[in-house]
């Protein structure tokens, strides 16, 4: 059986550097289980030239299963182990466009580029087309989407993304920012929709809709991605969205200081227990049947089990296999984040 040593990407943040190798453990078992077939096995770390690898065995892996492996959010590199040597394995990754569109925004509470990556990944693979990273177009709702940084993960990997965020000046922020960056890009695409949006003459919310593509070659033949977010509580997410139209919902959850969800009964709410007891129905409604939804959030003001229950009470099933359990991984001093997925019943 032959032997792989993956190495991992550089993190800017040595926190979440720490916890690479173990996230990277988990979700390489996390793809082998649900999208190769369980042809990953004997899972290690290991230390070659000083630099260290997470090491696997992979039986008969096929030039598609590189492919997907190609897209594990902490991937740096693949090597086949020849002997004692390293043997780099050529893989391609799903980006098309530039990794600017990740990485230049900063600002505070941003989510980890990588962390970001990873959730949707196994949120993915959970969904009913574990397998069809690769070559399905998914649709993707982060429904606590910010400033964006799943939005445009999703994007980067050629799906169409949908958001919601309750913050004026997040949307506003985020609207100019990738508008802007279109531009500078020099990347065709169209604004469908952009401002604020009336119903019986009453201002409800803001939305930006807009399609892209890479190429111009792309965007000639009809081949478009589409965005579309919307200023408004996450609770009405439903008010702009269908019903079962989306594959994935990804959502970071408030750590309960920057983020929160007014509601009209409750006020303003930064428990994300509270917030998702209420929006978890109403974000269930908008998968499809075999889709995934996943949040991450910080356990230290809600246990897992409750959280669980929540989406359950939601008519979703949890997906409680072992890896999905080791995504645990610490944030900062007050922060210990983890990760729940579940499946919407086909």
């Amino acid at each position: 059986m032959t032997r792989y040593a993956l190495l991992i990407l550089p993190a800017a943040n040595r926190v979440y550097a720490r916890s690479a190798v173990d996230l990277t453990v988990a979700e390489l078992e996390i793809f082998g289980r649900f999208a190769l077939d369980g042809r990953i096995g004997e899972l290690d770390t290991a230390t070659v030239g000083g630099a260290s690898y997470v090491t696997f065995a992979g039986d008969g892996l096929t030039e598609r299963d590189v492919a997907l492996l190609g897209n594990l959010s902490s991937g740096y590199a693949l090597f086949e182990f020849v002997g004692e040597l390293l043997r780099p394995v050529e893989w391609s990754r799903l980006d098309r466009y530039d990794d600017d569109l990740l990485t230049i925004q900063k600002y505070p509470g941003k989510t980890n580029e990588q962390f970001t990556k990873l959730l949707l990944n196994v949120t993915l693979l959970a969904s009913a087309w574990a397998g069809e990273l690769t070559s399905r177009r998914f649709r993707v709702l982060d429904p606590l989407c910010g400033r964006g940084t799943t939005l445009n993960q999703a994007l980067m990997y050629g799906f169409d993304a949908a958001g919601v965020d309750r913050d004026q000046k997040d949307f506003e922020a985020y609207k100019a920012f990738l508008v802007t960056w279109l531009k500078q890009k020099r990347i065709k695409h169209r604004v469908l929709e952009s401002g604020p949006v009336r119903r019986e003459h009453k201002v409800v919310g803001r939305r930006l809709r807009l399609e892209m593509a890479p190429t111009r070659e792309e965007h000639k033949a009809g081949r478009l991605q589409s965005l579309d977010v919307v200023n408004i509580d996450t609770t009405r997410s439903g008010e702009f969205f269908k019903p079962e139209s989306v594959d994935l919902v990804v959502a970071d959850a408030p750590y309960g200081v920057q983020h929160g969800s007014r509601t009209a009964e409750h006020g303003l709410m930064r428990d994300p227990l509270a917030l998702l007891t209420e929006a978890a129905p109403v974000w269930a409604r908008l998968l499809r049947p075999g889709g995934a939804l996943g949040i991450s959030w910080n356990t230290h003001v809600a246990a897992r089990e409750d959280a669980a229950a929540a989406l359950a009470a939601a008519g979703l099933t949890v997906v409680d296999d072992e890896p999905y359990r080791a995504l645990r991984h610490r944030v900062d001093q007050s922060i210990m984040r983890d990760v729940l997925v579940a499946r919407r019943p086909v």
